[in-house]
Parts: structure tokens; C-alpha cells; sequence
């Protein structure tokens, strides 16, 4: 545990039945808990033993030019977030953000035996007004890595191989990962840390097109939409999360959004830039072919990574080594989770009532 995880307190793992207890619904026969430590995402940041290597704020602290990385993420998030807050903040550095990574670790047993498995990873952003000193809790998710994805998609999915429109894609794949999600957000654990629903903002999808709307959000900027899901699309439903696509002011690509709830009111402007501001910075980083572009997308538009007119960012990112190493860490979930547990997590699965949101 670091000093952060002191700083903010750890949490022993609680049972994921309140999600149940809320609904009115009885208890499951196979409970799992969750246990949530925090890790400060700041120039000092090293990743830990028990962090996934394949998450992409990892990936940029590692190497001789580490603390120069994540100096300059951290700058570009700032920069951006003070850019797009520009009511009262004249000399636009008004704000400053603290990030850290919220590690989950599930909790079960099988065979008399308790385990424990590194479940997800994801951003808590904390808004600091360097004018007032004031504190507010931006939102968590953000960024999303998770151990069983990468088994879905680097081990298993390649498993079912592919026919002429594709992928095969089981189907029931992704059943299991999204009810342990949403078994988390409906837990103690995740009550007692966060007040709101979380949104995960990533890349839209190279092989879908979007089409810009007329609806534009002060913050969000105009929203566009696509004529289907993608893969990731319908894996985030299952996990309890709609998506809606938006390009910020400023931006030259639309983010995609996943969010429970009403993602253009249930949050404050300032936490919505928040998750803009932190999130094309990285996106910028992991996709500057898509992000960082030269020319802003047109009202049809569709993301490649084939694009040769973009900017390079300063920061180094592997993202093959990324690529790699997903497939590694598939199978080590696959050997040391999905395999020796099967029996518990299929009852389990089996057991988790089906929610309509």
C-alpha cells in the first residue's frame, strides 16, 4: 500500500449484495466482495507490483524519461482544463487537477478458500480552485483497464475465430465482466467512495462512422452519432453503460462517453471538464492520429489510424508493447482466474439478477 492509499484510508472488502438489497431483490447465493485502494497519478508516479502494466497511465511512467512524461500529460491536463473553464479565469490557471488511479480487487470464495483478484482500474479527479482553495470532486472512471476485458478480447475472442463479416463474437460474450461491474457499483465499497455514477471516455471506433448532430452541449461541445454499436459499444452496455459521442470546443475528434444515468445533468460543468480535459490529453497521447489530427473532423466522419496529417506529442508511448502485453495478461487471467474459478463465477453470473437501466 503507498502513502496515498494511507492518505486516503483503504477499504476492506464489502459484499456486493447491496446492489441486490437496493433493488429489493434477494441476496445471491455466491457473494463477492471488493476491495478499493487509490494510488496518486502525479509526476512521482511509479506503477505498483499489483497495477496492470497494460494500463495507459502505466505505460507512460516507465524509462529513463518517465517523470518528464507524466510532467508533461499532467500539464496538458491542466492547460486543457483551464482552457475550457474560461468563465472567471482571466489568466486561465485558475484550476489544477489531482488524479488517482482506484485500484479494485474482487473478492470471493472458492473451495472453503478466500481469493482475491485485481478486478479494474480506474481515474478519481479532484478539481482544485487556486483561487479559493476549494475542493470538489470531479468524476470517477475516466480511463478504464480491467483484467477479464483483456481476456475477452485478447484470448477469448480470438478463440471463436472469424467468419465472412468478421469476428465471431460469442454470445455471451462480455456477460460476466459486465455484472462484475455492475455488481461493484452497486457495492458498499464503491458507496462509500463515490457519490455518482461513473463515466469512462475513450476512443471512438475505426471501423464505425459518426455523423454530427445539431445538438450542441456548453461543454460537451456537439454531440455526434452513429447508424450501430460497435463491439465496445455493446461490451460497455452490458457493463450498465449507454454511450453518447461529443467534440469538445477545441477538439478535432469526438470522444465516446459511457455513462449510467443522464450523462448532461447529473454532472457540473467544471466535472464534465474534468473528464474532457484529462481524457484528450491522453487520448492525444495513446491516438494522435485521431486526436491530435491537424484538420478537425467533418460533419461525417470516420477515425482512422491510417491518417498521416497529425502532430506527435512530446510524451513516449509504446502501443504495440500495449498490445502485447494485453494478450499476456489475458492469460494470466484465463490460467489464474476464468479456469481455476470457473464453477464459482459461472453460479455466481447465473445467480445476478438481470437489470434493466
Amino acid at each position: 500500500m503507498s502513502s496515498d492509499d494511507l492518505h486516503h484510508g483503504g477499504i476492506d472488502f464489502h459484499q456486493a449484495a447491496p446492489a441486490a438489497e437496493a433493488l429489493d431483490r434477494p441476496r445471491m447465493s455466491n457473494d463477492f466482495g471488493f476491495r478499493v485502494t487509490t494510488t496518486r497519478f502525479d509526476e512521482d508516479y511509479t506503477p505498483s507490483t499489483t497495477s496492470r502494466v497494460t494500463t495507459n497511465f502505466a505505460n507512460l511512467a516507465r524509462g529513463e524519461g518517465r517523470q518528464q512524461n507524466l510532467r508533461r500529460a499532467l500539464t496538458m491536463i491542466r492547460r486543457r482544463f483551464n482552457d475550457l473553464a474560461d468563465w472567471d479565469n482571466p489568466s486561465g490557471d485558475r484550476y489544477g487537477l489531482e488524479l488517482d488511479i482506484v485500484s479494485v480487487e474482487l473478492g470471493f470464495t472458492a473451495g472453503e478458500v478466500d481469493r482475491e483478484f485485481p478486478l479494474l482500474e480506474v481515474l478519481d479527479v479532484t478539481i482544485v480552485d487556486g483561487w479559493t482553495g476549494a475542493r470538489r470532486h470531479g468524476i470517477v472512471g475516466n480511463n478504464f483497464s480491467s483484467y477479464v476485458r483483456d481476456y475477452d478480447f485478447s484470448v477469448r475472442l480470438p478463440a471463436a475465430g472469424r467468419g465472412p463479416a468478421g469476428p465471431v463474437v460469442p454470445e455471451d460474450f462480455g456477460d460476466l465482466h459486465g455484472k462484475l461491474f455492475q455488481a461493484f457499483l452497486d457495492s458498499a465499497a464503491y458507496a462509500e467512495r463515490f457519490p455518482q455514477p461513473p463515466v469512462i471516455c475513450i476512443s471512438v471506433s475505426t471501423s464505425k462512422t459518426y455523423r454530427r448532430t445539431d445538438n450542441r452541449h456548453p461543454v460537451l461541445g456537439v454531440e455526434y452519432q452513429q447508424d450501430d454499436h460497435s463491439l465496445t459499444d455493446e461490451y460497455f452496455a452490458k457493463m450498465g453503460l449507454r454511450v453518447r459521442y461529443f467534440m469538445p470546443r477545441g477538439a478535432v475528434a469526438p470522444l465516446a462517453l459511457y455513462f449510467r444515468g443522464d450523462l448532461l445533468h447529473d454532472y457540473t460543468d467544471l466535472q464534465l471538464i474534468g473528464t474532457i480535459s484529462t481524457m484528450e490529453a491522453f487520448q492525444k497521447i495513446y491516438r494522435p492520429e485521431i486526436y491530435n489530427a491537424n484538420a478537425a473532423a467533418a460533419s461525417v466522419y470516420r477515425p482512422s489510424l491510417e491518417e498521416q496529417d497529425f502532430s506527435r506529442t512530446l510524451i513516449d508511448y509504446d502501443r504495440d508493447e500495449r498490445s502485447r502485453l494485453a494478450v499476456t495478461q489475458g492469460r494470466y487471467t484465463e490460467e489464474h482466474f476464468m479456469n481455476p474459478h470457473r464453477d464459482v463465477l459461472e453460479q455466481w453470473a447465473a445467480d445476478f439478477p438481470e437489470v434493466v437501466r
